[in-house]
């Protein structure tokens, strides 16, 4: 006699992060190259634009050095393009692309992978908004940082002087180094370089740590630059013949 069969249990989310594998899905390759442009060469540049920036704690001259170095680079608009514009927009387009494709979870399912999933969509759109307004104002806005940069303390300074434009930097650097710091966390996880729950719980606090490290750099950055009282009316520094620790006598303006 037939017997009614029993009902297939509902499947069991998994913890953890599945390794990208091939075939599954068209949208594969778009995937793959969305990771990894996120780590080389957007995260690189992160890197190395907070590093710079941390030149403020030095003072206007300092930071004014840095940014002229990194402006005298051998093809440096080639890379800037190549390296840094194009490998941006496409991982900031296609990761709204992901960020709107994608259900929310966290209510269903409250594990820190789901709490993990959506704020890496919120930051990478805090990111986004941010990045836009940033290299319209500070590099298209006003005057021309690469040709001036002795400028380029006193215009963020001036940027800073507005409450509200210090809030959103305060906000978009935590988001910004947040997104990154976890973005390393799910490269490594989904590439098969971190395999099983052990290495990846350790990869997560070094990719905390290293966060948090990045993150103070930037906030400390953002304070030397609009609370520092050593260079409140710091003058605008003249660059070329002077040595370090000179700088022009007539006082910054806004």
């Amino acid at each position: 006699m037939a017997t009614a069969a029993s009902p297939t249990p509902a499947a069991t989310p998994l913890r953890g992060v599945q390794p990208l594998r091939a075939g599954k899905g068209n949208s594969y390759l778009w995937h793959k190259l969305h990771s990894l442009s996120g780590i080389v060469p957007i995260g690189a540049f992160l890197v190395e634009h907070i590093v710079s920036n941390y030149e403020t704690m030095n003072g206007p001259l300092a930071y004014a050095k840095q940014v002229q170095f990194l402006n005298s680079l051998p093809l440096v608009r080639v890379l800037e393009i190549c390296f840094i514009f194009i490998p941006l927009t496409f991982h900031a387009l296609y990761g709204v692309f992901i960020a709107f494709r994608g259900r929310v979870s966290v209510n269903v399912y409250p594990w820190a992978g789901n709490f993990g999933y959506v704020m890496q969509r919120v930051t990478g759109l805090i990111a986004f908004a941010y990045i836009i307004q940033h290299v319209a104002r500070q590099r298209f806005m006003g005057v021309s940082l690469p040709e001036n940069p002795a400028m380029a303390f006193h215009k963020v300074q001036v940027e800073l002087s507005n409450p509200w434009m210090l809030a959103i930097y305060v906000i978009a650097m935590i988001a910004t180094c947040w997104h990154f710091a976890y973005g390393i966390w799910l490269f490594a996880a989904k590439w098969g370089i971190t395999p099983g729950n052990v290495a990846r719980k350790r990869s997560g606090y070094a990719c905390a740590a290293f966060g948090t490290i990045m993150c103070v750099m930037g906030l400390l950055s953002i304070w030397s630059v609009a609370f520092n009282p050593k260079y409140k009316d710091a003058p605008i520094p003249v660059l070329g013949s002077q040595t370090a620790g000179e700088s022009s006598t007539a006082p910054a303006t806004n």
